[in-house]
């Protein structure tokens, strides 16, 4: 869904949002609460604008983290096998991973 925000002078404004999330699964999940694993969100007035931040962000991510996956043009999940935290629930370790998502508004 697409919101319009409406400027001083009745323009519309569209929002895009680059999100950063560390969860034990990866971005496109989205599982109840999956905004509680948000690390960071910057918000652009222009797609351009976006874009740029997202080219900085996965550059950074994949001099970082050995192993990515991607679903279409909106999500993006980086790991290490290092990293891992205990499950109790499970009675073993999880995959931790960090994902981008990106939001247009």
């Amino acid at each position: 869904m697409i919101t319009y925000n409406v400027g001083k002078e009745g323009s519309v404004i569209l929002m895009f949002k680059l999100i950063y999330m560390k969860a034990d699964y990866e971005p496109w999940w989205q599982f109840d609460g999956w905004q509680d694993h948000i690390v960071s969100t910057d918000l652009f007035d222009s797609e351009e604008a976006l874009e740029k931040a997202l080219e900085n962000k996965l550059k950074l991510f994949r001099e970082k983290f050995p192993n990515e996956k991607t679903k279409g043009h909106q999500y993006y999940a980086f790991w290490s096998d290092e990293e891992s935290e205990y499950c109790d629930a499970c009675d073993e370790d999880i995959q931790i991973y960090h994902g981008i998502i990106i939001e247009r508004e």
